[in-house]
């Protein structure tokens, strides 16, 4: 069935007080991965654009209100249809209920998507680094999607790092969807490099990001020098804690935070989701 076959069917299940200016859009699919994570799928409205990499604003009714929360869109600008990763917070203003949805559901989005992590807010360079930690993935599971980054770059680098090796998961679908894909596949070829990692179980990779970078241990695993403000560029989206320390350690290699309107060495994601 198509999107629009599909968001027909859900028609008359969309609730009737959907505040004025925003948009309210059919759930297509909802997979969970652990008690903590879960990605959904929804229409996307027509003439919606936005850079892959930017987050929007998505909520639910609850009750006679709505209440939204920023997420990073995982699908990349060319798709059809929205994509999003989520933690499942039991007492979360929003993401109480947003686990809870099905397809058919309706899901809130406001019109105007934004973010800094965009290829436009970095300087040409010829190594990308996208450094997450938990949901921190998901801005750049839409960036490994989209060919640009691969015209823009020759290597591209994807560290995740989580807790558990299930929390993983999302990460290792996002490389097999690229694998089977019937010209990402080609695009993307031998330039993307994934390196997951965790730090509450035994596995091949272990340990926080910013101790890998330190230690220098990332960069002998995946056989590339280290950070050089010359050829290496980086984004990075995780937890308050990841964020103020990879920023660190980037300066530390001479490399400059950039922005939308001041392009530079790396950017960060400073919106959450609570």
């Amino acid at each position: 069935m198509n999107v629009s076959a599909k968001t027909e069917e859900f028609a008359a299940k969309a609730p009737a007080n959907i505040p004025d200016g925003v948009y309210a859009e059919t759930v297509l699919a909802v997979e969970h991965y652990t008690d903590h994570l879960f990605r959904f799928r929804m229409t996307r409205p027509a003439g919606f654009r936005f850079r892959s990499g930017e987050f929007a604003m998505i909520g639910l009714m609850v009750g006679e209100k709505p209440i939204y929360r920023a997420y990073s869109i995982a699908s990349p600008a060319w798709d059809e249809e929205l994509e999003f990763f989520s933690i499942k917070v039991q007492d979360g203003p929003l993401t109480q209920h947003l686990q809870k949805i099905k397809p058919g559901d309706t899901v809130l989005m406001r019109k105007k998507p934004t973010g800094t992590l965009v290829l436009d807010a970095l300087t040409p360079g010829k190594r990308l680094y996208m450094f997450s930690t938990g949901t921190g993935i998901a801005p750049f599971a839409s960036l490994i999607r989209d060919p640009e980054t691969y015209e823009k770059f020759d290597e591209v680098i994807l560290t995740h790092t989580c807790r558990e090796i299930a929390e993983l998961k999302y990460g290792f679908d996002l490389m097999e969807e690229i694998r089977n894909h019937e010209f990402l596949a080609e695009v993307v070829g031998d330039k993307l490099k994934h390196y997951p990692t965790v730090t509450r179980e035994d596995y091949a990779f272990q340990g926080r990001i910013t101790d890998l970078i330190a230690n220098g241990k990332l960069f002998t695993d995946l056989g590339v020098p280290p950070l050089d403000p010359a050829v290496d560029r980086g984004m990075i989206c995780g937890s308050t804690a990841m964020l103020k320390d990879t920023k660190e350690l980037l300066e530390k290699a001479g490399l400059t935070e950039g922005a939308n309107n001041k392009p530079a060495e790396f950017v960060i994601e400073r919106a959450f989701v609570g």
